[in-house]
C-alpha cells in the first residue's frame, strides 16, 4: 500500500486489489448507467451494520446523476480491470471512471461543513493539477506553497459553481500519467448537463451524502454500466 498526501493535508491512498473489494466497507454508493456511452445514470446508497452483514438500501429511491459527457471507461480503482472488455479511462477523454473506488474526503467553499469526513476548504490558490507531466498530477494543490510549479495547466476550483461542494474519489492512485485526474462527486450544472469525467448530482442530494459519509465505515463508490454491474455483482460481492 502506498499513500499520497497532498500539500493540503488530505490523505489519499490506493488500496490493494482483493477478491472482495468491499470487504472492509459498510457504506457504498452504486452508480449505474444504461451503457458505456450513456452520460446519465442513477445512484443508490447502501449501508450494512457489520462487514459480513447483508447490504441494506439507505434511500427509498435512486438519485439521478450525470457522468462524463462521453460515458464511462474503466478507471484505476481497487480492482485490476485492465484485462476487461470496454474502454479505458484516459486524461481528457470526457469519460467518468468505472470500477470500485474509495471515498476519502470532502471539499467545499464554506468555512466549515457538516461532515465526519476530512474537509478541505477551497481557496483561490487551490487548483486541481491535470497535467500528466507534472509531479503534482492528480492532486489538489495550494499553488501559493509551491516554489517551482511544473504544470502547464491546472483546473481552477475556487468560485466554480459545480465545486461548491464535492467528494474526493480515489481514482488513479498512485498516479499513472495520463490515466485520468481529479475525479469528484460534485454539484451538477443542471439535470441535463453531463461532466468532463466526474459524477454530478443535485446539491441537496450531495449535501445529504456529505452528512452521511463516515470515514470509519470505509465508504466506497461502485460505478458501472448496468450490464457490467450484473456481470460483476456476485463475483465482487456488490450490493
Amino acid at each position: 500500500m502506498r499513500c499520497i498526501v497532498t500539500l493540503l493535508a488530505i490523505s489519499v491512498c490506493a488500496i490493494a486489489n482483493a477478491a472482495d473489494p468491499l470487504a472492509s466497507s459498510q457504506q457504498c454508493l452504486v452508480v449505474t448507467t444504461n451503457s458505456w456511452k450513456s452520460d446519465a445514470g442513477t445512484m443508490s446508497i447502501f449501508h450494512r451494520n457489520a462487514h459480513a452483514s447483508p447490504w441494506l438500501v439507505q434511500t427509498r429511491s435512486a438519485i439521478a446523476v450525470r457522468v462524463g459527457r462521453k460515458g464511462l471507461a474503466w478507471g484505476r480503482g481497487v480492482m485490476n480491470t485492465a484485462s476487461h472488455s470496454g474502454p479505458i479511462k484516459r486524461e481528457g477523454d470526457d469519460k467518468a471512471p468505472a470500477g470500485v473506488f474509495p471515498l476519502r474526503g470532502v471539499f467545499g467553499q464554506a468555512l466549515r461543513a457538516d461532515t465526519r469526513m476530512p474537509y478541505l476548504r477551497l481557496t483561490p490558490n487551490i487548483v486541481g493539477v491535470d497535467d500528466p507531466s507534472s509531479r503534482y498530477y492528480n492532486q489538489l494543490i495550494d499553488k501559493s506553497k509551491i516554489n517551482d510549479p511544473d504544470w502547464k495547466h491546472a483546473e481552477k476550483m475556487f468560485g466554480v459553481d459545480v465545486y461548491k461542494w464535492g467528494v474526493l474519489v480515489d481514482h488513479n492512485l498512485p498516479p499513472t500519467p495520463g490515466a485520468g485526474s481529479c475525479i469528484f462527486l460534485h454539484v451538477w450544472k443542471s439535470p441535463a448537463t453531463s461532466t468532463s469525467g466526474c459524477t454530478a448530482m443535485a446539491e441537496k442530494h450531495l449535501l445529504d451524502l456529505i452528512r452521511w459519509l463516515d470515514p470509519s465505515q470505509a465508504p466506497m463508490l461502485v460505478q458501472l454500466p448496468r450490464s457490467e454491474y450484473k456481470t460483476f455483482r456476485a463475483k465482487w460481492n456488490l450490493p
